[in-house]
């Protein structure tokens, strides 16, 4: 199976974390027991799913205001995939804080 050369995510309406969940879970295609959590998200994008080669992300300013700490913990299991498996990894592109 290919991957997908581009996946678009546009977090900038997410409010909660149990949402951010589902918008990640529905675009990236995680199965429907999917356990909503940073620890079920690592163990989806590095076991479960084949990850795009492009991720383009909009909206992370608005959801680093809304949830900082979900925001981080997405960019940190993202970055840590590209270290840990860069031929699996997602490239990702971040649209830019508007100013």
């Amino acid at each position: 199976m290919s991957r997908l050369p581009l996946q678009h995510i546009d977090l900038s309406q997410v409010t909660s974390t149990a949402e951010l969940h589902l918008v990640l879970r529905d675009a990236l295609g995680f199965p429907h027991w999917y356990g909503c959590n940073w620890d079920a998200f690592w163990d989806a994008i590095t076991g479960l799913v084949e990850m795009p080669e492009q991720l383009h992300i909009s909206g992370l300013p608005a959801l680093s205001r809304r949830l900082p700490r979900d925001a981080q913990l997405l960019l940190q299991c993202l970055e840590r995939m590209k270290v840990q498996y860069p031929t699996l990894a997602a490239d990702l592109l971040l649209e830019p804080a508007k100013p």
